[in-house]
């Protein structure tokens, strides 16, 4: 694995997407959508490449354990449009303006879905369950 893959979520292939499937005017509908085929790409990359997340310690609990796998949000897939260079840092950050107004009047979290789904996963720790 190359050094620095266990941290990494934008992969080349992913960008290439991202990039032919951007636009400024993109409806928030369809950022949500894209956000969703660059998560399922990049748990799939992960999983073909066997990389592995880093190994961390819990502040919450002190359990030494894998972190938990990054996945793509629509916040982090918005700067990542002004990362790659598919969008200036005026464009991104009115962008964000509008997400972050959207996301609050739809009530949905950080991936694009209504925030109750969220809550009914959530757990104190990520790695809680396995220890049960």
């Amino acid at each position: 694995m190359p050094a620095g893959d266990a941290q990494r979520t934008w992969f080349p292939e992913m960008i290439e997407i991202l990039r032919a499937r951007w636009s400024v005017g993109l409806a928030f509908a369809s950022l949500i959508e894209l956000r969703g085929e660059l998560d399922i790409m990049l748990h799939r990359i992960r999983a073909e490449r066997h990389i592995r997340p880093p190994v961390i310690k819990c502040r919450r609990c002190g359990h030494v354990g894998e972190a938990a796998e990054p996945d793509v949000t629509v916040r982090a897939m918005i700067l990542a449009v002004g990362r790659f260079g598919m969008a200036s840092a005026e464009d991104v950050k009115a962008i964000e303006t509008r997400w972050a107004v959207y996301r609050k009047q739809n009530g949905l979290d950080l991936y694009g879905k209504p925030t109750e789904q969220a809550a009914a996963g959530a757990a104190a720790c990520a790695h809680s369950n396995v220890l049960r």
